[in-house]
């Protein structure tokens, strides 16, 4: 089943109690199958209907893929990947050449023909949809420095945040793009959408009472909610919103990598995103990006951008996630999202992000 409607704050106190203030909650990330279809249930098959369903494997074995795929998913092709699936057009390869074959005669000697030689095409960038083991996790890929970020003042309007984020970015982009390149991965911008009324995206319907969304390519800024955002431990400050953006650009790795597809794979089988296992993947899921998140603030922090802007942003980090009065388990406790950042942080190493490989606790 699909998940449900995110509840972003406590759930309304029993009569007579007293609920302590609502603590932030991390941006949200949008399954990018929408919602999950009811699925039949499987059916027993036995004498002539077993061989007449096994005669049929080799002629439907390919076009099962195709209409589990359109199942998966029937808003957006290909999962959102569109063109970006199997190659990156930012990036140039050779083609295949062949040497023409030439033929060398004397009158003593036979003829004799130069065999043609040709050289290898690189493999095009693709997405990887596994998860523990993706390669992406298996080497030293960081975010690599740059010598400065120039950000406007911060104004907390919504245009304010808008020139804010998007001066940002290019900073990002900049430094995450080598090392996807380095792993043959594709590559491509994230769009970047401000949010200041209830509207309909490829994932669903963003409120812009509620936080960030991440979805195919696109993070969706609800500017409103993060100004009107009021916790001693939460100040409005732009280390916050430069957090906030590295987490959701985190989202925005796994996209180009293959894992959130593979993440959204793994909870389908699981039985559904709001079953123990996919509470399981989805804080996996969701630690993850914090963490990429940490790697993201980790260049910033060599002079491109003040100090205390890195330090709120990760402060900022530790201080989101699931605290108890939260009735749903699935973005992981504020004192993991401070380890992951942290961890993102301190090592700047890909290999260190692998949530998928960890251990219950630590993800929980």
């Amino acid at each position: 089943m699909g998940p449900p409607p995110h509840q972003y704050g406590p759930p309304p106190p029993p009569p007579g109690q007293v609920m302590p203030p609502p603590q932030p909650s991390w941006g949200n990330y949008q399954p990018g199958y929408g919602q999950y279809p009811t699925m039949p249930p499987r059916k027993k098959n036995n004498g002539p209907v077993l061989a007449l369903i096994l005669g049929g494997v080799v002629i439907l074995g390919l076009g099962a893929v195709g209409v589990f795929a359109a199942t998966m998913n029937n808003k957006v092709k290909d999962a959102g990947y569109s063109n970006y699936t199997t190659y990156s057009p930012t990036l140039d390869f050779s083609t295949t050449t062949t040497e023409p074959t030439t033929t060398t005669t004397t009158p003593s000697r036979p003829s004799a023909s130069r065999p043609p030689s040709t050289q290898a095409t690189p493999a095009a960038p693709k997405a990887v949809y596994t998860l523990a083991d993706h390669p992406f996790l298996k080497a030293n890929f960081g975010a690599n420095t740059i010598s400065g970020c120039a950000l406007p003042g911060m104004d907390y309007s919504p245009s304010g945040q808008d020139r804010f984020l998007r001066a940002a970015l290019p900073c990002i982009e900049s430094m995450w793009k080598p090392a996807l390149q380095a792993a043959n991965l594709p590559y491509q911008p994230v769009e970047l959408h401000i949010v200041t009324d209830t509207m309909q995206y490829p994932c669903g319907t963003v409120r812009p009472d509620s936080t960030a969304r991440y979805c195919q390519g696109g993070i969706y800024w609800t500017a409103n909610a993060y100004a009107a955002e009021r916790n001693p431990n939460n100040p409005n400050h732009p280390g916050k919103y430069l957090g906030q953006l590295a987490h959701e650009y985190g989202h925005h790795i796994q996209w180009l990598t293959g894992m959130l597809k593979a993440s959204d794979r793994a909870q389908y089988d699981a039985g559904g995103w709001d079953t123990p296992k996919g509470l399981d993947l989805n804080r996996r899921m969701e630690l993850q990006a914090t963490c990429f998140g940490g790697m993201t603030l980790a260049p910033l922090s060599h002079g491109a951008v003040p100090m205390d802007v890195i330090r709120v942003g990760l402060s900022d980090a530790g201080n989101r996630g699931d605290y108890d009065i939260y009735p749903t388990k699935d973005h992981g406790t504020p004192q993991n999202n401070a380890s992951w950042v942290d961890r993102g942080y301190r090592t700047n190493k890909a290999s260190e992000c692998n949530t998928w490989a960890a251990d219950a606790g630590s993800v929980s």
